[in-house]
């Protein structure tokens, strides 16, 4: 059976102070009346404190509670069934007991108040519910810690359960349909719709200086020779994403809640593009620069495990990433770029400035709650700064 707690710690310490107050008068009565009653008086009072916490620690070591998850792998936001037992398998019954889930990073539907239970020798108790993550990563959920209150309520004990689930969170897919943020750019993304394969390519024979990512692997194969592309019409195309992967804090509570925002909003751009079979490369730092190609919607899903599995570093460079990227990568090349950041750093911002002025579309998804306006007001023509709140929903703001 449950009972509401209804007590808070200001009843216990008054109930203890009456106590104290009682054993005090009992030593006083033995003193100066002695007898019996006096005696039998001041022994129960000293006896009833040792008992009462004897049945503490019997609860404390013979307790037992489990719980299990429908599934260890979920995803953020989507609940995944949950229950949990308590069960007395001793000979005396178990009072004043309830229990404390994590609720930082997870919490756990319809769940009662705060609720104590009480078995009988042999009882349990058993609550199914749903359980629902908020962030992307790995942590405990579920219940955290026990409380134990005796029956007189003058003590408490907390404890932390031994048996805690460990779960796994993918980030989740927000499926856009169109990108709000940038009206200006939507000109640009439009000629990446409907834009065939190559239609401003011509194929001709390789020449020593030629950059080796523009050779022409089907023609080279056909004609027995190397073969190279060179653009005779619109000389920039493609959608290229940065994705700043540095690890800003090192408390839990702060870098999940930032983590988890910018993979969803890489994820949605994805989506996005995938949706829409606009091809599109992303680049993050792991370790070295990563750089992953995805086609259109049949590469998605190859996509999303690869980010989702993702860890993000704490001396990632993100400068050095960026450099890499546009040098290497052929971030310069392409016709739009997004990029996700957490900080708008001086010199990052001083490096899309150039690739604006190469005429390269540039849009800035900052994911901050920080006040960023100023930098917002410093977009242009050819440079968006979207702001991205950290907790509040991100539908209506890319």
């Amino acid at each position: 059976m449950t009972r509401g707690k209804g007590k808070d710690l200001t009843g216990m310490r008054r109930r203890r102070l009456a106590f104290l107050c009682l054993w005090i008068l009992s030593l006083a009565a033995i003193s100066f009346f002695g007898g019996a009653v006096s005696y039998g008086f001041f022994f129960g009072m000293t006896l009833l404190p040792v008992i009462s916490l004897a049945y503490i620690l019997c609860v404390y070591f013979r307790f037992k509670i489990y719980q299990e998850l429908g599934s260890r792998t979920m995803v953020c936001g989507e609940p995944v069934d949950y229950f949990f037992v308590l069960r007395n398998e001793d000979f005396f019954a178990f009072t004043g007991v309830s229990v404390r889930l994590f609720s930082d990073f997870s919490y756990v539907e319809e769940l009662p108040g705060d609720v104590e239970y009480e078995l009988l020798p042999g009882d349990s108790f058993t609550y199914e519910t749903r359980l629902v993550c908020r962030y992307r990563g790995e942590y405990e959920v579920g219940v955290r810690e026990v409380v134990v209150t005796d029956f007189l309520r003058l003590f408490r004990l907390r404890y932390a359960n031994p048996g805690t689930v460990r779960a796994i969170v993918k980030p989740r897919v927000v499926r856009l349909t169109q990108l709000e943020g940038i009206e200006e750019f939507q000109a640009i993304l439009q000629r990446e719709t409907f834009s065939d394969t190559e239609p401003d390519i011509l194929v001709r024979e390789y020449a020593a200086g030629d950059s080796l990512k523009q050779i022409h692997w089907k023609a080279t194969a056909r004609e027995g020779r190397l073969m190279t592309r060179t653009r005779i019409g619109e000389e920039k195309s493609g959608i290229s994403v940065f994705c700043d992967m540095t690890r800003f804090s090192g408390r839990a509570e702060e870098y999940l809640p930032l983590e988890n925002r910018i993979l969803e909003v890489l994820l949605a751009l994805g989506f996005f593009f995938a949706g829409k079979e606009m091809g599109f490369a992303v680049y993050y730092g792991q370790k070295g620069l990563v750089r992953q190609q995805v086609r259109g919607m049949k590469d998605f899903d190859g996509f999303y495990q690869k980010v989702s599995e993702v860890s993000f570093e704490e001396d990632g460079d993100i400068l050095a990433a960026l450099e890499e990227a546009a040098v290497y990568g052929g971030l310069q090349e392409a016709r739009i770029v997004f990029l996700i950041l957490h900080r708008l750093d001086g010199r990052v911002m001083e490096m899309t400035e150039k690739l604006a002025a190469r005429g390269t579309a540039v849009a800035i998804y900052a994911v901050t709650d920080e006040n960023i306006r100023d930098a917002v007001k410093q977009g242009g023509a050819r440079r968006k700064i979207v702001q991205v709140p950290i907790e509040k929903p991100l539908e209506g703001r890319l």
